[in-house]
């Protein structure tokens, strides 16, 4: 469990922050990371759907501190896949919309109500803050999981 970031650690909200989006930038199709995939366990997201195919272009980047997710609703399954995991994709059950609270890098409140392929990015990097990988959803492990077949 990633550990909440308190309001004094600006410096270090900067340093993490700045990896975080390096490091996403740096894969291809890659829309979202977590703080604890960079070896830093601070409750730390970065989510940007905008430049892959499944997402909206005009999305812009989400950058969030001691995020939770507040609400949701709907429901479907669809793949996911993970840098923590390149090997596999899985099919996994989220929320459709969800609204997720947390603080700007600057320390500000930020409500964000997102849906669709946004919302699946921002749940399942939250995830990785209380631990959780994408095989942790699948309902059948036989059933749901595939060996991934490109990585771009």
């Amino acid at each position: 469990m990633a550990a909440e970031v308190a309001p004094e650690q600006l410096e270090l909200v900067d340093r993490v922050a700045a990896d975080l989006v390096e490091t996403m930038h740096s894969f291809p199709r890659c829309v979202g990371l977590a703080a604890p995939q960079i070896g830093e366990s601070v409750r730390m997201i970065v989510v940007d759907v905008s430049l892959h195919p499944k997402g909206d272009p005009n999305a812009e980047e989400i950058l969030l501190v001691n995020p939770r997710v507040v609400s949701g609703r709907g429901s479907e399954v669809a793949r996911e896949g993970c840098l923590s995991v390149p090997e596999f994709t899985a099919d996994v059950r989220r929320c459709t919309e969800v609204v997720v609270e947390g603080l700007t890098r600057q320390g500000k409140g930020w409500t964000i109500e997102a849906s669709g392929f946004e919302a699946r990015a921002l749940q399942h990097e939250i995830d990785h803050l209380d631990g959780l990988l994408f095989l942790d959803r699948v309902e059948s492990l036989s059933r749901d999981v595939f060996r991934r077949k490109n990585y771009g």
